[in-house]
This record gives structure tokens, sequence and C-alpha cells, in this order.
């Protein structure tokens, strides 16, 4: 598991690194504001990876002494620079763009940028499909971040392409409408990004269905009369459990400590709940 997310993060470094690369390129090359916008937002994302593999990297490591409950929270602390990254950038093309209007340019759109950025759609396709397959596997909030920010660059890609063919036939303006599009997109995903990993770093309770499945979980142990004060919160992707048991007060100490233990077990055989902490109370 934990080398299959370092093998991803190495794939996302490499292939935003190639698609920065020839958007500048293309974007220059052209003078279309669309396509440097763009440019810019594969510039982030070349960040970002390199943020997520030193994420995945940390949250990977065995807890230690100074961290008895592991690293978890690396991933939705790089989630967070991410977003506010992203929103940086996304104001700064918004404040070029819209200068730009006001500016009378000349466009070089040829057949290659155009081909770039259909290129870059087709990639950036290919790799939200496969960060968020690797992400379900491996419970990574971070992958699955580049997932929904590759899904989103396909949209972006898709505008600055409208954006270069109406000014490769005489409509200029329409390029950097396109980038302010662009831009609000960019602010747009990173307040999502942002919003969903201060979740994580807050301590959110997980989902309805998760909470019920704890519940059931817990109640289907041999031995248990009851269950009340269930609490659940994330610690970092993962989520540590708290619930209080009722048990016949005529067991025996050893009997009750195994019925307990059988509780924290099925609890944390769910897959998203990495500490289970059981309370006994006698009835």
């Amino acid at each position: 598991m934990k080398n299959r997310g370092r093998q991803a993060t190495i794939i996302l470094v490499f292939c935003n690194t190639f698609l920065f690369a020839i958007k500048i390129a293309a974007g220059i090359m052209s003078n279309s504001m669309a396509i440097i916008s763009d440019a810019v937002n594969s510039l982030t994302d070349i960040i970002s990876s390199m943020i997520i593999f030193f994420a995945v990297k940390t949250s990977s490591k065995q807890a230690d002494e100074g961290h008895p409950f592991g690293h978890h929270r690396a991933e939705p602390i790089a989630g967070l620079i991410v977003a506010i990254f992203a929103g940086i950038l996304g104001f700064e093309i918004l404040h070029t763009s819209v200068f730009k209007l006001t500016e009378t340019h000349v466009h070089k759109i040829g057949i290659p940028a155009i081909v770039t950025l259909l290129i870059s759609i087709g990639i950036k396709l290919i790799m939200s499909g496969y960060f968020k397959k690797v992400s379900r596997k491996i419970n990574s909030p971070a992958l699955l971040a580049s997932s929904i920010d590759s899904r989103n660059d396909v949209y972006v890609s898709a505008a600055a392409l409208v954006g270069v063919i109406c000014g490769r036939y005489g409509y200029t303006h329409m390029d950097n409408i396109a980038a302010i599009f662009i831009s609000f997109w960019i602010i747009y995903t990173g307040y999502k990004i942002g919003v969903q990993n201060i979740d994580y770093l807050m301590g959110r309770q997980p989902e309805s269905g998760v909470m019920e499945e704890i519940k059931q979980k817990a109640s289907a142990v041999s031995g248990v009369m009851g269950i009340h004060d269930v609490r659940a919160h994330y610690v970092g992707n993962y989520i540590h459990v708290e619930i209080h048991i009722t048990l016949d007060q005529t067991l025996t100490l050893t009997l009750a400590h195994d019925i307990g233990k059988d509780v924290q077990r099925a609890v944390e055989s769910i897959e998203s709940i990495h500490k289970a902490f059981v309370h006994i109370d006698p009835v």
C-alpha cells in the first residue's frame, strides 16, 4: 500500500511537469492568456504533487514515541497547503486576465497550441481515474484531492481550448474571458479541497453511514447487551472511535475484558477505522 501511494505521487509529479512544459511553450508562442493561465495551473499542480509526495511518505510512517497515534495528519496538512496556494494563484490569474481585457493583443494561435490542450485533456482524464482508484485502495485524501484536481483540470483545459479557438478566428477577448473562468475554477477547487482537509484536521465526525456501521459491528458482538455514547472523529484521514458497551455485571473481569477486546477488533475491522476505545459499563 505504501509503495503504491509513493508510486502514484511520482507519476503525478512527472505528468504535471510534462504538461507544464508543453503548455508554457505553447502559451508563449501563441501569446494566449488562457493557455498561459492553464500552464500556471499546471505549475501549481507540480508544487502540489511534490507536497503530496512528502505527505504520503510521512503519513505512511509507523507510530513512534513522539507520535503514538501515527502521522496521519500529514496528508490533510498537505491538502490545506495546496488549497491555499491554489487560491493565491487563482486570484493572480484573475487580476491579470481582467487587466488584459482592456488591452488589444495579437494572437498567434496555431495547431500546436490546440493539440497541446487536447493532449492535456486526455492525460488529465487518465490521471483522474487512476488517482481516484489508488486513493480508495489506500485511503489517501491527498491522492483523492489530486484526482478531483485532475478532473477539474479537464474543464480548465477545455475552457482554454474554447478561448484559443475563438481567438484564432478574431474573437480575441474570449481568450481572456476563458482565463477568467479558469481563475474562478482554480479558486473554487482550492476552496473545496481546503474545506475537506480542514474537516480532517478539526476532527469532524464521519458520515452517518460509517457511524451506523460502527454501531452494528459493536452490537453484533456476543455478550454485548447494549451500546451508547458512540463518538468518532477524524485523526488525519483515519477515524478514532470511542464507544460504551453495557455488559452483565455478573460476568468475571476476564470475560468482560475479552468481550471488550472483541468489540474493539470488530470496530477496527472497518477499513477507515484506525483505533477504537471501548468503555465497559456493568448493568
